[in-house]
């Protein structure tokens, strides 16, 4: 299956019958063990306090990573997803994570979610390997901010549910801040 940077979302938030819902991200160095970024969406009592005429149907679908140059000379790092799922069973759950610095493919990554009972919380920790980046690619990442972009690709059996995209800078000390949060959408 060949899928290359996407212009646009390719499955609409309807698509996710099986209401499958991150609510919690943690991005961690392995080497170390220091968290790099953590963020968990407020709880479902909160978010229903909003009017839902003014949400965007595209909100909590992008991400907008903030990490210092440091960040890009990482060798492994871990990231742990917390979801629920409605009152559908999972099967095969999947996820395909592309990213880009321009139209470049940088890392391709293939996880597998597996088996999701009906109802539940689920947490996971994938392990990203980093690919070894020339220091010229490094330094036009930094000085062009945002144009590192991903995609992430939500499969169950082998049918698309989910699409999320985020894009990065490796210039500044400050937190990701999420397209949830903001009006700020694509």
């Amino acid at each position: 299956m060949y899928l290359r940077m996407a212009k646009h979302y390719l499955c609409t938030p309807e698509e996710n019958v099986y209401k499958i819902d991150f609510t919690r991200f943690k991005i961690r160095d392995m080497e170390s063990g220091t968290v790099l970024f953590e963020i968990t969406k407020p709880a479902a009592s909160e978010r229903e306090h909003n009017d839902k005429k003014d949400v965007d149907p595209n909100a909590g679908r992008f991400v907008r990573y903030q990490f210092t140059p440091a960040f890009l000379r990482l060798r492994q790092v871990g990231a742990t997803v917390e979801f629920t799922v409605g009152d559908k069973p999972i099967n095969n759950f999947r996820m395909i994570e592309r990213h880009y610095f321009r139209d470049q493919l940088l890392k391709s990554f293939d996880f597998e979610f597996g088996f999701c009972i009906p109802s539940s919380k689920n947490t996971c920790e994938h392990i990203y390997e980093f690919p070894q980046l020339s220091e010229d690619l490094i330094r036009e990442m930094i000085l062009h901010p945002y144009e590192t972009q991903s995609d992430s690709f939500y499969f169950v059996d082998n049918k698309l549910v989910m699409h999320n995209k985020a894009d990065y800078s490796y210039k500044s000390l400050f937190r990701p801040r999420c397209a949830a949060t903001c009006s700020h959408s694509r």
